[in-house]
């Protein structure tokens, strides 16, 4: 399950992980008249994530901090621990002060968020953790919401929110809020690279040209994937973000190019980026790869600030 269940409630709250995903495929159909777009997406999550810890308490509102660890937490990994506020500008104190205001809750929560997802790199982080303070404040408010309905609230949070209530791999669309779920898939691994500085998603999308004949790609790439592994799913491993991308970021797509060097099978864009990820069958050959990455140098410097090694479909 990409957002898993909170573990059992103590007196200390409730610990839940909010797992990064990896979009394995994305279409941009149709600008909206909303001003979104419309998107079809085969989202997986990882086991790359965030952990937050929530607890009840009497004072109204949400008290939020925010630390980090892993990767961003020791080396050159830590420039990528940027723009995470822990006020109302952040999804996860968004997300629960509009399920008190919905609910009627006049009580707060105080929420401990470790992060280890890079922000500003298109691995959902910030929706993952809304999501998944959304599930946490739901058990400790005693409300009896189904998923379903956590989801419709977290997509006027944001287009990502829905999709980590999805269960495992699942085809996003509309503007994100339409989940499909489908069969599993093959226990891949990855490879996922972040450049030192992040994009900006309205830019990226704003040099997209929208291509309605795409309509159907992610579904092909499931059916692709569950019946003969990755060889098969790599024709329809397309991501129409990511020429414009490469465009705004010569960092992207300079680390495209360093991880087909190291080896990287079809490397791409997840999301808007930055961030840059391969696939591979297994951890071993995962791992080798990021070796190779992590020990290239161009003017002095590696081509990436943080690399990670992560199982496809499974919670951390």
């Amino acid at each position: 399950m990409p957002t898993p269940g909170p573990q059992p409630a103590t007196d200390n709250g409730l610990t839940v992980q909010a797992p990064a995903k990896l979009n394995l495929s994305l279409a941009v159909l149709a600008r909206r008249d909303d001003g979104f777009h419309e998107i079809e997406s085969l989202m997986v999550p990882v086991s790359l994530a965030d952990t937050l810890h929530v607890r009840g308490s009497a004072h109204a509102g949400v008290r939020l901090r925010v630390t980090f660890a892993g990767e961003l937490a020791a080396g050159p990994g830590r420039a990528l621990a940027r723009d995470v506020p822990a006020d109302g500008r952040n999804l996860v104190v968004r997300a629960a002060e509009r399920l008190a205001h919905e609910a009627g809750i006049a009580t707060g929560l105080d929420v401990d968020l470790v992060k280890r997802i890079p922000s500003g790199a298109g691995l959902g982080g910030g929706s993952s953790d809304a999501a998944a303070v959304l599930m946490a404040a739901a058990r400790i408010w005693n409300l009896n919401w189904s998923a379903e309905r956590l989801a419709s609230l977290g997509a006027e949070i944001g287009s990502d929110v829905p999709w980590f209530f999805a269960g495992g791999p699942a085809i996003a669309s509309g503007r994100g809020e339409r989940i499909e779920r489908v069969a599993e898939l093959p226990p891949l691994a990855a490879v996922i690279a972040c450049p030192l500085t992040g994009l900006s998603t309205a830019a990226v999308y704003g040099r997209c040209v929208p291509d309605a004949s795409r309509r159907g790609e992610a579904a092909r790439l499931a059916a692709a994937l569950s019946s003969g592994g990755l060889q098969a799913g790599l024709p329809f491993m397309t991501n129409v973000l990511e020429p414009p991308a490469r465009s705004l970021s010569p960092e992207v797509d300079a680390l495209l190019e360093a991880l087909g060097r190291a080896g990287g099978c079809a490397p791409r864009l997840t999301g808007s980026g930055s961030a840059c990820f391969t696939l591979a069958r297994s951890v071993g050959e995962a791992e080798g790869v990021a070796a190779r990455v992590a020990g290239m140098r161009s003017g002095g410097r590696p081509p990436c600030a943080a690399v990670f090694v992560v199982r496809l479909a499974a919670p951390a």
